[in-house]
């Protein structure tokens, strides 16, 4: 049946963190937890993602990448691979990136094996804080630049920038009710998001 598995994602070079705490079916293939940790950061699953864990680099194979230099890793395809298949003690940490030319970068740290519980549906949100930067901000330097942007009226691009976010962004904004909404139809944002 399986085990359950704590994980903590941590947006690497944000102060303060930006993260959310997950529990998740050991049996899930990385090309879920992919989707599980769109939903619980926030993104909106327009660019290409690539696991780092051990020695294995973990992705969606595309013929554009067959050139592309993974070091010393070959690609895996994140749809053959499961979580139990690599992942086997508390306390390991691996990587996640999400679009090679923002590069947002995520430090993902197994924090505990948990027994299933009859009464949860999986995966499930236990725990963040603060909202996700915008898609194609620009990375981590160019989060905090929009964020002096959007917090300074008198800014020559405040205007603009606000359009651009769509009229509102709050930095403080985390709703774990409105993840685990949107967990709950995973199966749904896979088939949509990969249609």
């Amino acid at each position: 049946m399986g085990n359950i598995i704590q994980l903590k994602i941590m947006l690497q070079r944000t102060a303060p963190p930006i993260w959310r705490r997950v529990l998740v079916d050991d049996k899930i293939t990385f090309f879920e937890l992919h989707h599980i940790i769109q939903i619980a950061m926030g993104w909106e699953n327009y660019h290409l993602f690539e696991f780092k864990i051990d020695n294995y680099s973990i992705g969606v194979p595309y013929e554009e990448l067959d050139d592309f230099d993974f070091g010393n890793n070959k690609l895996v395809d994140a749809s053959t691979l499961t979580l139990d298949d690599i992942i086997a003690n508390q306390k390991k940490k691996f990587s996640y990136e999400y679009d090679f030319g923002d590069g947002w970068k995520h430090q993902i740290i197994v924090e505990q094996f948990l027994p299933r519980e009859s009464s949860k549906s999986y995966p499930i949100c236990i725990d963040g804080k603060l909202n996700c930067p915008p898609e194609d901000c620009g990375g981590v330097a160019g989060f905090y630049q929009f964020l002096d942007i959007i917090e300074d009226n008198t800014h020559p691009d405040h205007d603009e920038m606000f359009e651009w976010i769509g009229g509102h962004y709050n930095v403080e904004y985390f709703d774990k009710e409105e993840i685990n909404n949107k967990l709950k139809l995973l199966n749904k944002y896979i088939k949509e998001w990969n249609d």
